[in-house]
Order: C-alpha cells, then structure tokens, then sequence
C-alpha cells in the first residue's frame, strides 16, 4: 500500500474531529466553567457536569497547562 493511495479526506475528518473533541471543546469548556461555575443553576449545573463527563479526555489533556485557580481575596 503507497501513502498516496490513502484518501485524505477520511484522515482529514479524523483529525479535525479528534482536535476538537480533545483540544477544542475542553478548551471552551474550560472558560464556561470558570465564568459560571459559582453562578450556575441546578440545570445548568447538570450540563457542566455531563460536559466534564463527556470531555473528560480532553480536560485531562489540557488540565496541566490551564490554571484556574480562584483569585485572591481583597481584605480591607
């Protein structure tokens, strides 16, 4: 089998769809959770919980490189 028999569209879609069910969406999951995760529902706050379910492999993936932590309080 020669590399320029494989189709590249299928690898294509792979790869697009890949990239972003383990770097896209975790990403934009990771923003939505810090904005609103004090904030939140009970109805929303089930979806978040199925969305880290759902994305868990792409969370673990980024979880290293993104830094959430709660900010400082300021005491006066």
């Amino acid at each position: 089998m020669d590399i320029a028999s494989i189709p590249l569209l299928p690898v294509l879609v792979y790869v697009v769809l890949g990239g972003a069910y383990l770097v896209v969406l975790p990403a934009l999951t990771f923003l939505y959770l810090k904005e609103r995760w004090y904030t939140a529902q009970s109805l929303e706050r089930v979806i978040m919980y199925f969305m880290v379910f759902f994305l868990f492999p792409g969370l673990l993936l980024l979880s290293p490189f993104l830094n959430f932590r709660p900010q400082p309080r300021q005491v006066d």
